[in-house]
Order: C-alpha cells, then sequence, then structure tokens
C-alpha cells in the first residue's frame, strides 16, 4: 500500500486528463489525486492507460460518492466488495466518504443533510464502523456543505469530534464546506476550527463556492469558480491550528486552463512552506 499522501492535490476529472499529463512532463503536475472510485471502477482502454500513468507518478487518493453512510438503506455490500477491490488494485491507502445520505431507497442526484442527533450519531457510528471493519482501514468522513438545518439535539461541531472519537474515524476537513455552512448557518468558523481534533484530520480540501444561486444570501458549494480570499485565509488559520497537512483542491466543472488551477495549487504550497518555516522556527503558522 502507497505511503500516505503531502503537498498539494487535485481532483482527477477525465476533462482535465490530457492537460494532468503534460503537467507530469513539465513539472507543474499535482503532488497527489483524488477520484471518485465510483467513476472510475470499471474503466478500460485510454482511459485505465491514462489511470495507470498517472499512479505510476503519483499518490491516488479516494473520495466515495454513493456509499450512503447517513442514509437508511442497508449498506451496498456489493459496493463495499467492489470499493475494496479498487482500493487494492490501484494501492491507496485513504478513503473518505461524505457525512451524508446519498441513496434513500434508490440513488439520490444530491447529497442529503443528516440530523445532529443521538439516533443519527448511533446510526453513522455503526454503519462507519462495519465499513471499516470490511475494509480493514479506517476511513475519514468529510464535513458536508448542507442547506436545510434538519432537526438536532447538538451542533455540528459537537456531533463531527463525538462521531470521530465513537467511530474512531478520521476526518476530511473540508475547509470550504466549513466556511459555506458558517456563514449559511451563523457560526464560528475559528472556533469550529479550533475545537476539531488535530490527530483525527487527515487531510483537508479546499474549493470554490458561489452566491449567484440565490436571492437571500445564501452560498453554495459548487467547486465551479476559484478559491474565494476568506477561504484561503481560514487554510491558512487550519494550519496554524493543527499544523500543515496535505491539501486537495476541488474542481468539479467550469474549468479553467490548467494554468490557473497550477496557480491555485501553487498557493498552497506557499501556505505549507510558511507554515513548515514558521514551525521550524518555533512561531504559529501566518493566519492572514
Amino acid at each position: 500500500m502507497q505511503t500516505d499522501v503531502r503537498g498539494a492535490g487535485l481532483g482527477l476529472r477525465r476533462a482535465l486528463l490530457t492537460e494532468l499529463q503534460a503537467s507530469l512532463v513539465t513539472g507543474t503536475a499535482p503532488d497527489f489525486f483524488e477520484l471518485a472510485p465510483e467513476n472510475w471502477l470499471d474503466v478500460g482502454g485510454k482511459f485505465a492507460l491514462a489511470l495507470e500513468n498517472l499512479r505510476a507518478q503519483r499518490p491516488l487518493v479516494a473520495h466515495g460518492l454513493s456509499l450512503s453512510l447517513g442514509g437508511i438503506d442497508a449498506l451496498d455490500g456489493e459496493h463495499l466488495h467492489a470499493i475494496k477491490a479498487f482500493l487494492a488494485r490501484w494501492e491507496i491507502s485513504i478513503y473518505s466518504e461524505h457525512l451524508s445520505a446519498s441513496a434513500i431507497h434508490g440513488h439520490l442526484y444530491d447529497l442529503a443533510p443528516i440530523a445532529f442527533t443521538e439516533d443519527m450519531l448511533a446510526h453513522l457510528c455503526e454503519r462507519i464502523q462495519r465499513t471499516q471493519a470490511f475494509l480493514g482501514r479506517r476511513i475519514a468522513v468529510e464535513n458536508s456543505s448542507y442547506y436545510l438545518s434538519l432537526a438536532a439535539s447538538m451542533s455540528e461541531l459537537e456531533f463531527i469530534v463525538r462521531l470521530l472519537e465513537q467511530a474512531d474515524c478520521e476526518l476530511l476537513l473540508d475547509v470550504n464546506n466549513l466556511y459555506v455552512n458558517s456563514q449559511n448557518h451563523g457560526y464560528d468558523s475559528l472556533e469550529f476550527l479550533a475545537r476539531l481534533p488535530s490527530e483525527r484530520i487527515r487531510y483537508l480540501h479546499v474549493a470554490g463556492h458561489d452566491r449567484e444561486y440565490s436571492s437571500d444570501g445564501t452560498i453554495v458549494d459548487t467547486h465551479g469558480s476559484d478559491v474565494d480570499a476568506d477561504v484561503w485565509q481560514l487554510l491558512h488559520a487550519c494550519y496554524a491550528k493543527h499544523g500543515q497537512r496535505a491539501t486537495l483542491l476541488e474542481r468539479d466543472f467550469n474549468f479553467p486552463h490548467y494554468a490557473s488551477l497550477a496557480l491555485e495549487l501553487q498557493t498552497i504550497r506557499d501556505a505549507q512552506a510558511g507554515c513548515e518555516h514558521n514551525s521550524q522556527r518555533g512561531m504559529k503558522c501566518q493566519t492572514s
């Protein structure tokens, strides 16, 4: 199994394959790639060859879309078998999933929010533990963006902290989702960040969001634009509190030329380098 990831990564999208392969030649490639197993399970032909080439030169991490940890349907055993084989085939050491439901009597077209309740906490812990036992590894769960607040007996922060401990899993901390949720639901993103357990954070996401789709000021997590300045600042704060972490840039559509993505990757690396330099000097990382 491959070693852990470092540096600045990029989501692997088929629309970017040509440019990503070229980036390996020019020295501007991401340090790792993240893919959704569901999009690559049965791939063949030129796409399989491209994936072989990328994997030979950069680590891969897997970010699942359809396990539906928060759903009411039984866990899909056939899908878990396929995921386990896929992770072994491509020597992938990190597998993550969303804290949401993606299937309710059939697959949904979007990720449904979960209720921050004792019942849901127990439900998720049981499903995560079963998944980890089957895969023979810890998984990471991602703090998802949500736009509808369901009935809750605890805060999102308390729910996540308790889940990480009780399920004995790791966290894929999506910094953009943290920012979006804090703005939409009125909580302090820095306080949320400060109270997360550092030892549970496996790696990070950053992405762009948008306000165009809402008339009431709601921010939508789109992954279709450049990372916002406030999210960059929150990333610096995350490094300052929890130390440098491998960080992935998500871009799902509205792709710019690869040079623009490379600049954002360099922004991540610069922030990581600043954190590392200050840590060596016994100083806190810069947060602005």
